[in-house]
């Protein structure tokens, strides 16, 4: 019996959005079990694994959008369009997210919270390339992902207001499931990942629907993070303690970084009323 995938669209959005990791799941895990059998690095396990789910994932969103929605470029639609526009984007919010970053740890150095370390000059460009490696993959994946594919689901069903409070909150929870003590020791960082998600939807709109900009900024933070921590080149004072700072050195994970990342979402936002008068 031919299986008819548009009635899926019918489906409220908790179980279009079941439906889909299951079957994401359902072609990912056949893959993913050898690879943890087979290959003994474990480093080499976690990026030949996440490798395998997004090329799946990628191809999936493909075949839903076709077929439940009728939307053969649904990646396009998501906002991932190989444009100008959207590679200036990208390259916007790269520098928008390091220079951001790093002004928040310059600030912080002055105020006696951490000294700066000379780095060390041989490792330097490995670490500075390992840095934008990660970033412009981890943030091509997770906006995608959430700003993308997941964000769309949740708009079709409900109001922007909750379709855009919706989608933060599951970022959020997401990135914060770690082991329960874990869990209550970072619980500090929870609202900074909150305002993350909701300052990647504010770059999503800056950008007039284009994944550039979140990717691009997402992106910068990541890099930064990765720098600062690799290449050593901080060292927190203790002077106050780490939920103001950052926990486990996340500079966005503590009262700093939620101000600083409420200063970004309310200026992106500006932005957006400006390029956007029209909407409401």
């Amino acid at each position: 019996m031919k299986l008819n995938w548009i009635r899926f669209g019918d489906y409220p959005a908790p179980g279009r959005l079941a439906i889909f990791v299951a079957m994401l799941l359902g072609v990912w895990v056949p893959v993913a079990v050898p690879i943890y059998w087979l290959v003994p690095d474990s480093n080499w396990v976690s990026i030949l694994s996440m490798a395998v789910l997004y090329g799946e994932f990628i191809l999936l969103v493909r075949f839903w959008g076709s077929r439940v929605y009728g939307e053969p470029q649904i990646l396009k639609h998501y906002g991932l369009q190989f444009s100008g526009h959207n590679g200036q984007d990208l390259l916007g919010g790269l520098g928008l997210g390091l220079l951001s970053l790093f002004g928040l740890l310059v600030v912080e150095g002055l105020l006696g919270w951490l000294g700066w370390q000379l780095p060390d000059p041989t490792g330097l460009p490995k670490v500075l390339l390992e840095g934008l490696a990660i970033a412009l993959g981890v943030g091509f994946a997770e906006e995608l992902l959430f700003r993308g594919w997941l964000f769309d689901e949740l708009q079709r069903d409900y109001r922007p207001a909750v379709a855009i409070a919706m989608n933060a909150i599951i970022f959020a929870l997401l990135h914060f499931i770690k082991p329960l003590e874990a869990m209550i020791r970072n619980l500090p960082a929870f609202p900074g990942l909150l305002l993350l998600g909701l300052t990647l939807l504010a770059a999503k709109k800056v950008g007039e629907g284009r994944l550039g900009l979140p990717i691009g900024f997402h992106g910068g933070l990541v890099c930064g993070y990765y720098i600062i921590n690799t290449g050593q080149l901080v060292e927190y004072s203790g002077a106050v303690p780490q939920w103001i700072t950052g926990m486990d050195q996340n500079p966005i994970a503590g009262i700093a970084g939620i101000f600083l990342l409420s200063a970004i979402a309310f200026g992106m936002n500006r932005a957006a009323q400006f390029k956007l008068p029209g909407e409401k």
